[in-house]
């Protein structure tokens, strides 16, 4: 790190005009994340077998009632993937699917950030469920869960850059995110806003609640749906080891998986309390910013919010960075906004 920052104070010297002074697109707020919790690394997700081949940025992950297993690429394909790695087209939306899920109807509800909140048929049609709330568009509509009476509770995360400007968001640091609800009669409703990148979405098993990362925070929030404390807040999970991407609700009950995009950054929290730093660091050519580091890592809470086990990978060779991870008959199958693949994990 400390030859990094040389070099950005050398280019700062050389090229201050542009470094110091070109405009860039967002407004940074200053934060002081906490100091990063110890987190060892292990060999866990190591032995998890790849399948599919040419599947660009794998990043949501679906599986229907007959087991088969559905994912969302960046050229905008929707595919079902079988383990022999063969694949077969359902729909293309001309955007970026993310988050997916089948809902009781047998249509697939797709998050893309491009298009909105999608309904994709069985025989691929699509049906745009919802594109703004309160006059206000998506700009990031990301990941959704779904409730028993067809309610979508879904994520806008952030309401100021798109899918191709998320590190604008980052460098930001502003809660431009939200979490909505899309109601069986097409009415949308706001749930929470104020939200910093919001991210995965999970209901709690008696639907008592909802959860949503806050990626740049490094936490999980909730929202009750229920009960004494409904309409209320509360953090989940704080402090994160990392960026929390896509979280899921295990079929076992009182159970989370939430993957993990990268561990955290030193560099990412020494810019946290300097936002002119950022503004520069946001001019430089690509190469020389921050980089995730190359570790998969999910980690399985229970309903308090507590780390029950992670799961990791920190080799050169790791699927990473994984942001989804969705339980089903014993394997956890893990997707990536980078790989060409899939991966699943027998759990022991």
């Amino acid at each position: 790190m400390k030859r990094r920052w040389l070099t950005l104070g050398a280019l700062v010297a050389g090229c201050g005009g542009y470094l110091t002074a070109w405009p860039v697109p967002f407004d940074p707020a200053p934060w002081a994340p906490p100091a990063a919790p110890s987190f060892p690394p292990n060999a866990a997700l190591a032995p998890a077998e790849r399948f599919g081949r040419d599947l660009p940025g794998p990043e949501g992950i679906a599986i229907d009632r007959e087991s088969r297993v559905f994912a969302g690429l960046k050229d905008g394909r929707i595919v079902r993937v079988a383990r022999d790695g063969s694949a077969v087209t359902l729909a293309n939306t001309g955007g970026r699917p993310l988050g997916m899920q089948f809902d009781g109807a047998g249509r697939l509800i797709v998050c893309d950030p491009v298009k909105g909140l999608l309904a994709v048929s069985p025989d691929g049609a699509i049906a745009v469920l919802s594109t703004e709330h309160g006059g206000v568009p998506y700009r990031f509509v990301d990941d959704l869960d779904i409730a028993a009476d067809g309610t979508i509770y879904f994520s806008d995360a952030s309401h100021r850059f798109g899918v191709h400007q998320f590190k604008d968001d980052l460098f930001e640091h502003r809660p431009n995110g939200r979490l909505l609800a899309y109601r069986p009669d097409g009415r949308t409703e706001l749930v929470k806003d104020g939200l910093f990148f919001a991210n995965g979405v999970a209901l709690a098993a008696d639907e008592s609640y909802v959860l949503v990362n806050e990626t740049w925070e490094y936490r999980v929030t909730r929202v009750w749906l229920a009960g004494a404390r409904r309409g209320q807040s509360e953090v989940f999970a704080d402090n994160l080891p990392g960026l929390p991407d896509n979280i899921t609700r295990s079929p076992r009950g009182g159970r989370f998986w939430l993957a993990l995009f990268a561990p955290r950054s030193p560099e990412l929290d020494a810019m946290a309390r300097r936002p002119f730093v950022r503004k520069v660091v946001a001019r430089l050519p690509e190469r020389l910013q921050p980089a995730a580091a190359r570790h998969a890592i999910v980690l399985e809470l229970d309903d308090t919010g507590a780390i029950l086990r992670s799961l990791q990978d920190a080799t050169p060779q790791s699927f990473s960075p994984v942001t989804s991870a969705l339980e089903h008959d014993g394997q956890l199958y893990l997707g990536s906004l980078w790989r060409s693949e899939l991966a699943v994990l027998r759990l022991p």
